[in-house]
């Protein structure tokens, strides 16, 4: 036997291909806290079980967050020179991104980003889990809270599906699903509407996971007259898009109503003479159902023809079952023999 020593192995590490979780950071005049919360996420994933890359995103920032950040090893970063949105930041670390699962968050200090690890294990059977606020900690609470509840309560009803937080900054999603509608997200806030929206459209998986909310650090960036208006037309936005009947139906139904009741009117009032604004409310709800039936028909045929398999609770598999005496060969592979 040998008394040569032999140097222990090392372990391989895993290919940079292989992450397990990318987070994505959006960053824009954030320069007074971006150590304490990098910190903070990374601290909670080093004690987690995930391997992962924390990718940065400076959207023009010019307070000397970039500068900052630069300074911070460790993080994938990447510098816009203008300004963007925060759409097109969240949009592009996206692409960036090498995890199978995808975390959105801010580093305003808002979001409880030590408990990512808690919100990516929240993913199992799922293809999007989202941090829902359970109190509203923004600026301009008179008017945020009422515009976000019809908003939210607009989009429930479009999608068919309650959506208690539509517009939250912190979720996870699967990166595979997310790449097949990144094209479709708006360079501003409301890309995390259209990211909820869109899975729920497409019939994916979103779960709704109760978050604490803190008072940010810093400004806010949200201007709630615009960026609530913003938020309004994506929704409708998205409903045209995926299920045009959701809005045109209703619409169409009422001026058939209208028009049914006025030719009632019309025949007992006017002695069987109907009126020309009947005929145009008629004419009116033919219209609107048409435009409805050519807007589904444009939106089925420009739709994917290939869409990622959406995640499940649980799976089995088997082997085919094949009749006795079999030899290798099928009954069709005898046929075409």
């Amino acid at each position: 036997m040998s008394d040569v020593a032999h140097p222990a192995t090392a372990p391989v590490p895993a290919p940079v291909d292989e992450i397990d979780v990318s987070i994505v950071l959006p960053v824009y005049n954030e320069k007074g806290h971006l150590h304490q919360e990098i910190d903070r996420i990374r601290a909670a994933m080093d004690a987690s079980e995930f391997s992962y890359e924390i990718i940065v995103i400076d959207d023009g920032s010019n307070d000397g967050s970039g500068e900052a950040l630069r300074e911070i090893e460790g993080i994938r970063l990447i510098q816009f020179l203008t300004n963007r949105g925060s759409g097109s930041a969240r949009k592009y670390g996206t692409r960036a991104s090498r995890g199978s699962i995808v975390v959105w968050t801010d580093v305003d200090m808002s979001y409880p980003n030590d408990l990512i690890p808690e919100l990516v294990r929240e993913m199992e059977g799922y293809d999007q889990v989202v941090g829902a606020r359970t109190t509203e900690e923004g600026t301009h609470k008179a008017f945020r809270v009422p515009a976000k509840a019809f908003i939210r309560k607009l989009a429930s009803y479009l999608v068919q599906t309650p959506i208690p937080d539509l517009n939250s900054g912190m979720r996870a999603f699967r990166k595979d699903v997310a790449l097949q509608y990144v094209s479709q997200l708006p360079p501003g806030f409301s890309c995390v509407t259209t990211i909820t929206l869109t899975f729920l459209a497409h019939g994916y998986t979103v779960k709704y996971w109760p978050i604490t909310y803190s008072t940010r650090a810093g400004t806010s960036k949200f201007h709630w007259a615009s960026d609530t208006r913003r938020y309004l037309l994506q929704v409708i936005r998205m409903t045209l898009s995926f299920d045009p009947f959701r809005v045109f139906l209703p619409i169409g139904f009422f001026l058939l109503f209208l028009g049914t009741g006025k030719l009632i009117y019309d025949v007992i009032d006017n002695n069987w003479k109907v009126a020309i604004n009947t005929l145009l409310i008629f004419l009116a709800s033919f219209q609107v159902f048409v435009v409805g039936m050519l807007a589904d028909l444009i939106g089925r045929a420009t739709r994917a023809t290939h869409e990622v398999q959406p995640a499940a609770g649980f799976t089995r598999d088997v082997g085919p079952t094949f009749p006795a005496g079999h030899r290798g060969r099928t009954a069709v592979d005898d046929r075409v023999a």
